[in-house]
């Protein structure tokens, strides 16, 4: 368990996107570890020359530090938690289960994540129909809700850094069609996802300024 957060001198400055998945998870992080950070909304159709100053390519998030600045979801969440991790998110002294971790967030942010694009986006990828771009994410869906068949959560019996960083792409999955979604054959991830956009860390991070 990690001490207290600690505030830098001055705050530092998130760039985010309300609706953007990758800037949810990080938000979720910030708002957990405790650390004030002032949260900047961006616009995707005019982004601020400060933010294009700090971080050129333009995507979100984006967190200015002192003295760097983190341009991937991940990276802000891993400062996060190394600020305060007092539920133990990181499973600190668990190696195998940092590698499991490791590996279910890389498995969503790669194969996944094109999956989701290509199912929320059909009409762009003509090359199949959205009904079998649906099917490629299942592949995921069916993982997930094998591994939530014996725990309320990803990895082990509690939240993990994992649930974090996954749960805002399922949401997002199911935002697609959602009566296909909860009618689905996959009830210990539909569990999963209610809990999770019932609990105060979500609320909280979807909050409008």
């Amino acid at each position: 368990m990690t001490s207290a957060p600690h505030a830098e001198l001055t705050a530092p400055t998130l760039y985010s996107f309300r609706r953007c998945p990758y800037a949810m998870r990080a938000r979720m992080a910030l708002g957990y570890c405790g650390v004030p950070v002032a949260t900047v909304e961006v616009s995707l159709k005019a982004k601020p020359a400060e933010m294009l100053e700090r971080s050129p390519k333009g995507t979100v998030p984006v967190l200015v530090l002192q003295d760097r600045v983190l341009e991937q979801s991940l990276d802000i969440m891993g400062w996060a938690l190394a600020q305060h991790d007092p539920d133990d998110w990181s499973l600190a002294q668990d190696p195998d289960g940092q590698r499991q971790i490791a590996e279910l967030i890389a498995e969503n942010d790669s194969r996944f994540k094109q999956d989701l694009d290509h199912y929320k986006y059909a009409v762009r990828y003509p090359e199949f129909t959205q009904e079998q771009y649906r099917q490629r994410g299942e592949r995921f869906l069916r993982r997930l809700n094998e591994l939530l068949a014996s725990r309320d959560f990803l990895i082990t019996d509690r939240l993990t850094l994992a649930d974090i960083a996954i749960a805002p792409f399922i949401r997002q999955f199911c935002a697609v069609d959602a009566d296909w979604f909860w009618q689905s054959p996959y009830p210990h991830l539909q569990g999963w996802l209610q809990r999770f956009l019932a609990s105060d860390l979500f609320i909280t991070a979807m909050a409008k300024g």
